[in-house]
């Protein structure tokens, strides 16, 4: 009787225990959000580069019979990207070197050309220097100076994010193998061959998802390179390039990248600016309703309908960098409500 008394007792005490441990557990990963979202993102990397690192241990092993290192293949994927990088630098760096020092050069000109244009239109009783546009702007000068603090201060920071990042996937890489062990471990026994499975999947869907990036990337900036071309806007080589680099920024990157290219054709003429605007406005259109959905589609094979729902939710929880994973935490839900229905459709036949 005793015991039958205090059972429900003890039930209450457990579930208070419970629900207090969640909490804290829930706060302290709330205050540790910046850095578990640059965990999750070196994850990402890791994972998407997992794929290659093996393909260069098993060719390594093809060729001379001795299995490459891990860390010499990781090493050598970063050497390679460096590497790239740099390549592409000396054939991009020279022309855009040339053009951004035209672009300087014309500067103030183009400044007075649109001074003039909206003194024309009554917008602007004269022309104004720089110095009394910084004097007559709303904020005092504390604030400027706290605000160009704020934005050296926060490139600082995304350096160190990045040099963070590129160190945890060094070493998840580096790891791989343990980690996944450890987690198939914790799954029952009939069920590991089905974790190790999925892991898989996940793996081959988030590196696909970073060449989809890649990819569209390129295309972005090809087909700016050319339409700039021909309407004859100057520097189109530079714009080109910031509309490629703003295509690794989801929603507000390519708007970005359209506001100097809009400027410099303003430059030349009204028309012309108008043009340009026209042609980033349809670009954009077609790259958030088609291009995107239908690269990711075919590169990580989720629908276009949960790419689109992916991005929008993204976006909306942690704006760019929400925007940027959604992608690939769709493709990983995506695995994980497979695997899930498949095991308990196959449940009752079992």
């Amino acid at each position: 009787m005793n015991a039958s008394r205090e059972d429900p007792r003890a039930l209450i005490r457990y579930a208070l225990a419970a629900a207090a441990l969640t909490v804290m557990v829930v706060w302290a990963m709330y205050l540790a959000r910046e850095v578990l979202l640059l965990i999750y993102v070196a994850a990402l990397v890791a994972i998407g580069l997992s794929p290659l690192v093996g393909s260069i241990e098993h060719r390594g092993n093809a060729l001379t019979g001795n299995r490459v290192p891990r860390g010499v293949a990781i090493l050598a994927i970063y050497l390679l990207v460096i590497g790239a990088l740099v390549g592409i630098g000396m054939l991009v760096v020279p022309p855009l070197a040339e053009q951004t020092r035209e672009l300087w050069r014309d500067g103030p000109r183009l400044i007075h050309q649109g001074q003039q244009w909206l003194i024309d239109r009554g917008v602007l009783g004269r022309e104004i220097t720089v110095r009394e546009a910084v004097e007559q702007a709303p904020v005092g000068s504390g604030d400027v100076v706290g605000t160009v603090f704020g934005a050296v201060w926060g490139f600082v920071g995304g350096i160190f994010g990045v040099v963070t990042i590129l160190i945890l996937a060094f070493y998840f890489l580096l790891d791989a193998e343990q980690i996944i062990a450890s987690l198939i471990r914790l799954a029952p026994r009939s069920e590991r061959a089905r974790v190790d499975a999925a892991c898989r999947r996940v793996t081959t869907k988030v590196s696909a998802w970073l060449g989809g990036q890649l990819l569209l990337a390129a295309i972005i900036g090809g087909s700016a390179a050319i339409a700039l071309w021909l309407m004859g806007v100057p520097y189109f080589f530079v714009l080109a390039l910031i509309s490629a680099v703003g295509e690794m920024i989801p929603i507000v990157g390519p708007l970005l990248a359209a506001i100097p290219a809009i400027g410099v054709a303003f430059s030349v003429s009204p028309a012309l600016a108008l043009g340009v605007a026209i042609f980033f406005l349809a670009q954009q259109q077609f790259e958030n309703h088609v291009l995107v959905p239908k690269v990711m589609e075919r590169q990580v094979g989720v629908s276009a309908v949960m790419v689109i729902v992916a991005l929008l939710i993204g976006g909306s929880l942690l704006g760019i960098l929400g925007a940027i994973l959604a992608v690939p935490s769709a493709a990983i839900l995506h695995v994980l409500y497979e695997e899930t229905t498949d095991r308990d459709l196959s449940s009752p036949s079992a």
